[in-house]
């Protein structure tokens, strides 16, 4: 295989997203990591009506050959397709948006004085990569840079 230059989930997500579309279903994102010694090419799908084991498979075998085809990485991998689940994982600009006055958790790198780390409120802004969350009694709000946590994501179970 032969890397091509770029970035591989670009080149990736440019390659697949037509794909998946074509499928009646939503590129939600795309992911390429390394865990233990083997490399993982995570491609995760949504759509409005949720998705099945068999979306999967099919979006699977759909961008299995265009991927061989186009070979945008350069080592072995192991191509995972599956769903955002419960507790998806905000990270893209358009997943903000569209979850703006959800309820989210957050996980910071670092603690904000008198909050802490770990915390849940409703996703109130998004601009720029600057994130807004307010307490469920909307008295208090919260900005942070998206760069400063560990994970943001819908709050699925309150």
């Amino acid at each position: 295989m032969s890397k091509k230059g770029g970035n591989t989930v670009q080149r990736v997500w440019e390659l697949v997203e037509p794909i998946v579309e074509g499928l009646g279903l939503r590129l939600w994102d795309v992911r390429f990591v390394k865990e233990g010694a083997d490399w993982f090419l995570r491609v995760i799908i949504d759509s409005e009506s949720g998705v099945g084991i068999n979306d999967c498979e099919a979006v699977s075998r759909a961008i299995d050959e265009p991927l061989d085809e186009a070979d945008p990485i350069a080592q072995a991998y192991t191509l995972e397709v599956c769903s955002p689940g419960l507790e998806r994982q905000l990270v893209r600009d358009e997943h903000f948006e569209q979850f703006i006055g959800a309820d989210i958790m957050v996980k910071l790198l670092r603690p904000i004085e008198g909050i802490g780390k770990e915390f849940k409120g409703v996703l109130a802004d998004y601009s720029d990569g600057e994130v807004t969350v307010k307490d469920h009694s909307g008295e208090n709000e919260v900005s942070f840079s998206v760069k400063d946590a560990a994970y943001v994501k819908l709050d699925d179970f309150d």
